[in-house]
């Protein structure tokens, strides 16, 4: 009888796994908060910081955005046209649709009509947006771009992609939101195209969908993120373009491209580093939020200015640029970008205009939610219906 009962009792330890219950409380220690978990997370911080800030910013739309920020996301699949199994049938029988054909055509032609608009001047730098420019934007989207949604309200997540008889995977699970910065960039054939701070590489990967790119230069300044763009690229695009003539991977320092090449490119994508404001309230690990990255974060703004004007001496005259972020912060969207165009006028002499991307929020506004009134540029902001985002974009146009 006590060996059958010595044997129960060790069966309920085991299966006990917080024996505190059965612990006097005078013997009882408190969790050492120093050694096992901060007490303020940086994903608290985060949450602390965009409910000061965006909540100013962004008014009554704030709370709406909040709560899709802390739901789960959804994601946009683009399918790899160099793998054999890159068909959209099986993902459309999902009930998924390409997007970027999917347009509304009656806001698209509702947009051509509007009229020129000349915005205030900033520092006796004209940011004009003209008729012309809506036009291009509208009617010159690659046709060979395909990224497939799940319709709005539909939370449905994408299956793994799985490698066709070569080993290419047949799409690549992103921000959908993120495609829009690629289409804005506008690649026609024969061009030569820089990605300044490319990794992971889903946007060059979208730019290499086009076909249509004589060269392609990614960047990015942190060697373990080139080596995991190295990774995608191996995963989806044949070795034979991978070559040099075609493509050609670099780890410099994005902000001194223009002492490394200048007037060189006809379109270059400058996606800065930012506070990624959806992973900054989600993981822990590697938060922008983090008490001992404060330093970094507050620089954020000036290295974004930075790598800017780099882009920016890097595209040729006539060429365009496209500024990018996955953040609500006007102090590092709107702002970099009219700084910039300052800048670039007074110590470069070059002159920019910025390209009116209206006409592209009206075509695509069956998928995403954009805010609305933004003084430079476009932005993708989170919904709980079509929980992409956020994205922000501005493109500009190097003037001869």
């Amino acid at each position: 009888m006590a060996l059958l009962m010595d044997t129960r009792l060790s069966y309920i330890l085991r299966r006990v796994k917080d024996l505190r219950c059965f612990t006097p409380r005078r013997n009882r220690m408190k969790e050492k908060w120093a050694t096992t978990r901060p007490k303020h997370p940086p994903t608290t911080l985060a949450l602390q910081h965009f409910d000061s800030t965006y909540s100013v910013q962004l008014g009554q739309l704030w709370p709406s955005v909040r709560a899709a920020l802390l739901s789960e996301r959804k994601y946009g699949a683009l399918l790899n046209h160099f793998s054999h199994d890159a068909s959209p049938a099986d993902l459309e029988a999902q009930g998924c649709r390409d997007f970027i054909t999917d347009t509304d055509t009656q806001a698209q032609l509702c947009s051509e009509q509007e009229p020129e608009v000349r915005l205030e001047e900033e520092d006796g730098v004209s940011l004009k947006k003209s008729h012309a420019d809506q036009q291009l934007s509208s009617l010159r989207l690659s046709p060979n771009i395909k990224c497939l949604v799940f319709p709005r309200g539909n939370i449905t997540r994408f299956k793994p992609a799985k490698p066709d008889m070569l080993g290419y995977l047949g799409y690549y699970l992103m921000d959908a939101a993120s495609m829009l910065p690629c289409l804005v960039l506008d690649v026609q054939e024969g061009h030569s195209v820089l990605d300044l701070c490319a990794a992971p590489g889903g946007k060059a990967l979208a730019l290499l969908q086009t076909q249509s790119i004589d060269f392609l230069c990614v960047n990015d300044t942190s060697v373990s993120r080139t080596t995991r763009l190295k990774r995608v690229f191996h995963s989806y695009v044949p070795k034979q373009l991978l070559s040099k003539q075609k493509l050609r991977i670099t780890s410099f320092d994005g902000t001194k491209w223009g002492e490394i090449e200048r007037d060189t490119f006809d379109r270059v994508l400058v996606d800065v580093p930012c506070t990624t404001d959806r992973h900054s309230l989600i993981e822990d690990d590697n938060n922008i939020f983090s008490k001992s990255r404060t330093g970094e974060r507050r620089g954020l703004p000036q290295l974004q200015l930075e790598l800017l004007l780099a882009g920016i001496e890097a595209a040729c005259p006539g060429g365009e640029i496209v500024y990018s972020t996955c953040t609500l912060s006007q102090v590092q969207n709107q702002s970099v970008v009219e700084q910039a165009v300052s800048l670039a006028l007074e110590d470069r002499g070059i002159q920019l205009q910025v390209v009116d991307l209206r006409p592209l929020t009206h075509m695509f506004r069956k998928t995403f939610h954009f805010a609305p009134d933004l003084h430079v540029g476009e932005m993708v902001i989170p919904h709980l219906a079509a929980n992409f985002g956020p994205i922000y974009m501005c493109k500009l146009k190097r003037l001869t």
